[in-house]
């Protein structure tokens, strides 16, 4: 059983940083890419960033210049580094990852979700 478990979401003023973390954990053999979405209220999920294993990254134009991906491969971990937060990104962020176990390659895995919400 493989877990995606996120953390550091929460209440920033525009302008302000923060930064998300997703740690993997379970019976994992190996992990593609990783990446971060987000879904704003009553709109649909969207790609934020995503990291291959080779470290080949991928952004939406909605967020170059301002957020940064990097992962730790030995802690199965993904980071995403918030700077320069504007309201529009207020949005429930996701992790995702694609996981190969025992029981087979290249599943695809969601973590709970996290807050984060950009207001004076």
């Amino acid at each position: 059983q493989v877990q995606l478990v996120e953390s550091g979401g929460g209440l920033v003023q525009p302008g302000g940083s923060l930064r998300l973390s997703c740690a993997a954990s379970g019976s994992i053999s190996s992990i593609s890419t990783m990446g971060w979405y987000r879904q704003a209220p009553g709109k649909e999920r969207e790609l934020v960033a995503t990291i291959t294993n080779r470290s080949y990254i991928n952004y939406a134009d909605s967020v170059k210049g301002r957020f940064t991906i990097s992962r730790d491969n030995a802690k199965n971990t993904v980071f995403l580094y918030l700077n320069n937060l504007e309201a529009e990104d207020t949005a429930v962020y996701y992790c995702n990852a694609v996981i190969s176990t025992a029981a087979g390659p290249g599943h695809n895995y969601w973590g709970q979700g996290t807050q984060v919400t950009v207001s004076p």
